[in-house]
């Protein structure tokens, strides 16, 4: 009787196979608004390590979706940003190492989250010498809890230079006519 438990049958031909739905909790399927997914690793856990672009693509950021894990800067070269080659690299060693459970997709958050999230950066961003020039492209490690594009997010800083002008200014470049942002600096009391 144990030998028919475990007879093997061959597949009954004529029947379509059956794929596997991908797991929507582990991140293989997700792109989020505002970001070019450009390859993902599993982690030892099976849970899913992005790299990804935002505002250009040779600028490549890592993330992953089991821990908090992310990188967003090379300390080897002079540029502040990753290249594919590195992105790739640092995504795939930490996918060797972590051993976190993937977690739930972050929901995307309403306009007055965004509007907190970018508030607490820019006062982050602030230091006592003088107004520190933000860019848009600076928000890119945290582009994965903020779901939004770059249009959204600049009208948001324009809203929050309205809003706070005592932590945001703006102003017009004179060369191309774009908004720049500077966080204010701190005053000493």
């Amino acid at each position: 009787m144990a030998l028919t438990l475990f007879s093997r049958r061959p597949a009954p031909t004529g029947l379509p196979a059956i794929e596997p739905d991908p797991w929507p909790e582990t991140g293989e399927t997700w792109s989020p608004e505002g970001v070019n997914i450009v390859q993902r690793y599993y982690n030892q856990a099976h849970a899913v390590v992005l790299v990804y672009t935002a505002r250009h693509d040779y600028r490549h950021n890592v993330a992953c979706l089991g821990c908090h894990f992310t990188k967003a800067s090379s300390k080897r070269t002079s540029a502040p940003w990753l290249d594919l080659s590195e992105a790739a690299t640092a995504a795939n060693e930490h996918a060797s190492t972590c051993r976190a459970l993937p977690r739930e997709i972050p929901a995307r958050p309403d306009d007055d989250t965004v509007r907190e999230r970018l508030s607490a950066w820019v006062t982050a961003s602030r230091n006592r010498g003088a107004d520190e020039q933000v860019g848009i492209e600076s928000l890119d490690p945290i582009r994965l809890t903020l779901q939004r594009t770059d249009d959204a997010l600049e009208t948001a800083l324009q809203q929050l230079a309205v809003d706070q002008p005592e932590i945001l200014r703006t102003d017009r470049c004179e060369y191309g006519g774009r908004v720049r942002y500077y966080a204010r600096r701190l005053i000493e009391r």
